[in-house]
């Protein structure tokens, strides 16, 4: 079976560079942007642009702001800590080191959680995640982020939020609304605006649930006072990841005796994008080869060397970021996921609405422009 190889339209915006390029509107030198006096930014954790043109009846304001073109590709892998890391660090998932959802951490040779392994696994925001963000760059520019309170002093905050004035709004319309607020009264200020109860219904009830779809109905309608700026504010609207539906039949369950398991010290990543750390010794090509064989049609394989080569953390992936990154990696194809059945916790397979792989349903993401950004 082929390497992973994600579609990449040649004049699609990639996520790790939008905030940065916000940033450099701020003072008419941005390269795509118009000039703004003041940027905000609302990131919809998991509303991909092929889910919400397929629920356009449920957003008409986003759905009718959204052109044709206004779309961008998420990183790899399409996943939260990856995608976020980019959007606020402005660099690839090789640079700022959040390679997966559960990854290795090659020192003390276990996984961890790159959304709240800071607290569970004792993970030193400043050293896990090395890459300054972009409020830290935005030197001469007062930056804020508005999420809800459970997210103010978090290590994933930290490690990504460093430079910015955190603004706790539990409600979701209210966090649109402080958002706005501030880029309007304070000239010169960026503003990031964190929404993930999308994902969450997502994950729980699925894409193609009424759950899901009265969510967004209430995101359309939290942001409308987005859609009243001034003039001279700029907003875009654009998400982490995508995500897609994947039925209990279509799990692939990893159960002992299973010749994909040989030689695996650690099963991370997640469900739609495994990553594979073998023990020592073991012939990763040899290993790779099974997973290809025996995954069959469900999936796509590379090696570790082969998704470096391909560029598919970034152009580069710092030294002490490679040992983080399975040495196979497995991208599941259509609605598929993978899970360790030899696992005593269940509960992950109940999970329905799914990403992390590089299909176009949870790679294109919207970038939806409004007020001084406005086509």
């Amino acid at each position: 079976m082929p390497k992973i190889l994600p579609a990449r339209p040649a004049k699609a915006r990639n996520l790790a560079g939008v905030a940065t390029e916000m940033v450099r509107s701020l003072g008419a030198r941005g390269d795509w942007l118009a000039p703004a006096e003041s940027a905000v930014a609302i990131v919809v954790d998991g509303l991909g642009a092929i889910q919400l043109r397929a629920h356009a009846a449920h957003a008409r304001h986003l759905a009718r702001a959204m052109g044709r073109r206004q779309v961008a590709q998420t990183v790899f892998p399409s996943t939260t800590a990856a995608a976020l890391g980019s959007f606020l660090t402005g660099v690839w998932p090789g640079e700022h080191g959040l390679v997966g959802y559960r990854v290795l951490d090659p020192d003390r040779d276990r996984l961890t959680n790159q959304l709240n392994g800071y607290e569970k696994d004792g993970l030193e925001p400043a050293t896990w995640q090395r890459a300054s963000t972009v409020f830290e760059r935005a030197e001469g520019i007062r930056s804020y982020s508005v999420g809800h309170s459970e997210y103010r002093a978090t290590g994933f905050t930290q490690a990504l939020q460093r430079g910015a004035e955190f603004v706790a709004e539990d409600d979701l319309a209210g966090r649109v609304q402080v958002a706005c607020a501030l880029a309007s009264q304070h000239p010169g200020a960026f503003v990031y605006c964190y929404i993930p109860e999308l994902d969450k219904a997502g994950h729980r009830h699925g894409v193609d649930s009424d759950a899901w779809r009265r969510t967004l109905e209430a995101i359309d309608s939290a942001i409308r006072p987005v859609l009243s700026l001034p003039h001279d504010v700029g907003a875009l609207v654009t998400a982490d990841h995508g995500m897609v539906d994947v039925p209990r039949s279509r799990h692939v369950l990893l159960r002992a005796g299973d010749s994909r398991l040989a030689g695996v010290r650690h099963l991370g990543g997640e469900p739609r994008l495994v990553h594979v750390y073998a023990d020592s010794g073991v012939d990763i090509d040899d290993l790779a080869a099974r997973w290809r064989e025996e995954s069959g049609a469900y999936a796509d394989v590379s090696t570790r060397d082969e998704a470096i080569a391909d560029g598919l953390f970034g152009a580069s992936v710092a030294p002490h970021v490679r040992g983080r990154i399975g040495d196979v990696l497995v991208a599941a194809r259509g609605a598929v996921a993978f899970y360790d059945d030899r696992l005593r916790n269940k509960d992950p397979q109940k999970m329905i609405g799914q990403h992390g792989s590089v299909t176009p349903e949870e790679m294109t993401v919207p970038l939806i422009r409004f007020g001084a950004y406005a086509d």
